[in-house]
């Protein structure tokens, strides 16, 4: 599997993880973000699930955490969270009325 920006669902064709100033070709969203993390769990506290993390307010903005590290799963991408999930869903919502 292989790492996909949060908005879009792009997919991150180079082998090295993605730095903090790069963003989506495709939609111009950050790289480097939460909802790009495989730490990022909308259900546990500040939404991660890596405790030594420094709570992020904007988990779709780029950000200085050590402990990124590139979410793998495709189906998460482009949601906010796991299939089905609250955030998902309210993600698609926002999608749907244009906002």
């Amino acid at each position: 599997m292989s790492l996909h920006c949060h908005h879009c669902g792009m997919e991150w064709n180079v082998s090295r993880v993605p730095g903090r100033q790069e963003s989506c070709e495709r939609c111009g969203a950050d790289w480097r973000v939460c909802l790009n993390c495989a730490h990022h769990d909308a259900g546990v506290a500040h939404q991660c699930r890596e405790r030594r993390a420094e709570p992020v307010m904007e988990k779709d903005r780029s950000n200085f955490c050590e402990w990124f590290e590139p979410n793998r799963d495709s189906r998460k991408a482009a949601s906010g969270g796991s299939p089905g999930s609250a955030p998902s869903k309210l993600d698609e919502l926002k999608r749907l009325l244009g906002g």
